[in-house]
């Protein structure tokens, strides 16, 4: 597997609130963590790390040689449950540090499959034949009024209450986990990234920032969101055969 990845601190906020780790696994096993934190700079720095931390942990020391799909949706949910029991016990410990958390999007990509577990609007999309697919939903108030009819897509990216989720890690004793199985062509790039990106680059520029060598295309993304306004704390980690 290579793996290819970029964060970057924007040319707004003061301090990068987003975190992620990589890594490769036996038989050519690939995984990925992207955390983007809230709850002022102190707590969202916090959270993010620790969630990147205890489920970068779990998923290296639980995984195991030809793990079928079942297996690998209850590795990666537990993982984030440890996570949520973490960076909430933190926030309870400390008033300081009260309404932190953190999106997180994870992934174990085996030979030929993604499997993908998330919560919040930190996304998954997989990149093929030049066609960019979002994979994950956004657990977000946008998005869920784009599904009951109230907004347009094109207004949601300019809604006042676009950055409000609905599901974060830390800020209740229990999350809900979103969990799903993507087949992944030879030639097909799976990519996780914070809203930092998708707020500022739009699915054709992904598409054309593709051609080119793929160790630089993590970059190329971020470098394209910061030329675009760069209003946000940005990372991306791109994942191919």
């Amino acid at each position: 597997m290579k793996i290819a990845a970029k964060t970057d601190v924007g040319k707004v906020r003061e301090s990068n609130q987003d975190a992620y780790a990589t890594g490769e696994l036996p038989e050519g096993v690939a995984w990925a963590v992207v955390c983007d934190g809230m709850g002022g700079v102190a707590g969202g720095n916090i959270a993010a790390t620790t969630a990147v931390k205890v489920i970068s942990e779990r998923i290296t020391s639980a995984y195991r040689t030809s793990m079928r799909g079942r297996s690998i949706k209850n590795l990666l949910v537990s993982a984030i449950n440890a996570a949520n029991i973490s960076v909430y016990d933190i926030a309870q410990a400390n008033s300081s540090f009260a309404g932190m958390g953190t999106t997180v999007v994870c992934a174990i990509v085996t030979e030929h499959m993604a499997y993908i577990a998330h919560a919040g609007d930190s996304r998954a999309y997989m990149l093929t034949n030049g066609e960019l697919i979002q994979l994950t939903r956004d657990h977000s108030m946008v998005q869920d009024m784009v599904e009951t009819g109230k907004i347009t897509q094109s207004e949601a990216k300019r809604h006042p209450h676009k950055n409000i989720i609905t599901r974060a890690l830390g800020v209740h004793p229990e999350v809900r986990v979103d969990f799903f199985e993507q087949a992944m062509a030879d030639d097909g790039i799976l990519l996780l990234c914070t809203d930092g990106l998708t707020n500022f680059v739009e699915s054709e520029e992904i598409c054309a920032l593709s051609k080119g060598t793929y160790y630089e295309f993590a970059e190329r993304l971020v470098s394209r969101a910061l030329d675009n306004g760069g209003g946000d704390n940005v990372t991306a980690v791109t994942l191919a055969y």
